[in-house]
């Protein structure tokens, strides 16, 4: 089968288009027939192996995982032994090992059936972003119905979908992007849009009781102006501190919290069935509608991975087989 495949860390150069043989399913596996795959920020740090504190999972020296990718959607091709609910020829999306290939596997609890509603493009921009804006926004950031909400990089990945989730929550939802994207916020549900090339959005003129950075360039003392005197502010993305551990923001954060009113917090994203489960039915209601900004072959890898890197795309950048 066709993959791209890293033996070193380093720039997109380190990727290259081969020929390798198909994995084999394993006790609690899934192979999946890959019908497309998406870009997601991990990608990047897998590919530099930076910040470093992440080698100590993915490998010190050289990566221990040779095919890169984890958002897919496609279509079960064998199911090892001792899994249930999955059997050859559905179709579904989640998180897998080796998504930019013509094959990959996974585990059935990172997976579930697809949206009917979407092709496998569309569904494969959804897990890690989808269930990090699901995560962040019920699950650490409670949200409820009347909010005041604020999405930082509304127009990105999480972004995209934080700006919908809320919005299907029944929240009143401020989305912040540049100029060239303020149209793509508004028509994704965000009731007000603030475009930080013209506006202070921490001027203290508004208030909000959630806010969601997916961005990370804000100090989080200026984020905390900003809040309610009991708000929240979750850091999803944009973690700053530079090569080594790359927390430079959560640490601040977390170390204000416990001597002020309003709550600021981070957390490790997950896919799981149960997240993508409530995507699925807020996707086939209409509710959620995924936004892709990009489509390049498998050959081009490299690329979709260095634009994904510049941080300044739209939607989800994906991957066609």
């Amino acid at each position: 089968m066709k993959a791209i495949v890293q033996d070193r860390y380093g720039s997109a150069e380190v990727l290259k288009l081969e020929e390798i043989e198909k994995p084999a399913v394993g006790k609690g596996q899934v192979i999946l027939r890959v019908g497309a795959a998406s870009v997601f920020i991990g990608d990047w740090h897998m590919m530099t192996g930076t910040p470093y504190a992440i080698r100590l999972v993915s490998g010190l020296r050289a990566p221990k995982q040779h095919v890169l990718g984890q958002d897919l959607a496609g279509t079960v091709e064998a199911v090892g032994d001792a899994v249930t609910g999955f059997r050859a020829g559905d179709e579904v999306f989640g998180a897998g090992v080796g998504a930019f290939a013509e094959y990959a596997t996974a585990r059935p609890d990172k997976l579930a059936p697809k949206p009917t509603n979407l092709s496998f493009e569309e569904a494969a921009t959804v897990p890690t972003t989808g269930c990090t804006a699901l995560q962040g926004l019920r699950s650490v950031g409670k949200v409820q119905a009347g909010q005041r909400v604020l999405v930082i990089g509304a127009a990105g990945g999480v972004g995209s979908f934080a700006v919908q989730i809320a919005k299907a929550f029944g929240a009143h939802v401020t989305g912040v992007c540049s100029t060239s994207k303020v149209d793509l916020v508004r028509s994704i549900g965000a009731e007000e849009v603030i475009d930080y090339t013209q506006e202070d959005i921490a001027d203290g003129t508004r208030r909000y009781d959630l806010i969601i950075d997916t961005a990370g360039n804000r100090d989080v003392s200026d984020l905390r102006r900003i809040l309610t005197p009991k708000g929240t502010l979750v850091l999803a993305g944009g973690e700053g501190g530079g090569r080594w551990l790359g927390m430079g923001r959560v640490v601040k954060a977390k170390a204000m919290s416990p001597f002020v009113g309003q709550r600021m917090t981070n957390f490790l994203g997950r896919t799981k069935t149960e997240y993508l489960l409530v995507l699925k039915d807020l996707i086939e209601a209409g509710k959620v509608k995924p936004v892709i900004g990009a489509r390049f072959p498998l050959s081009d890898v490299p690329e979709a991975i260095n634009e994904l890197g510049t941080g300044h795309g739209r939607g989800k950048v994906v991957i066609t087989l």
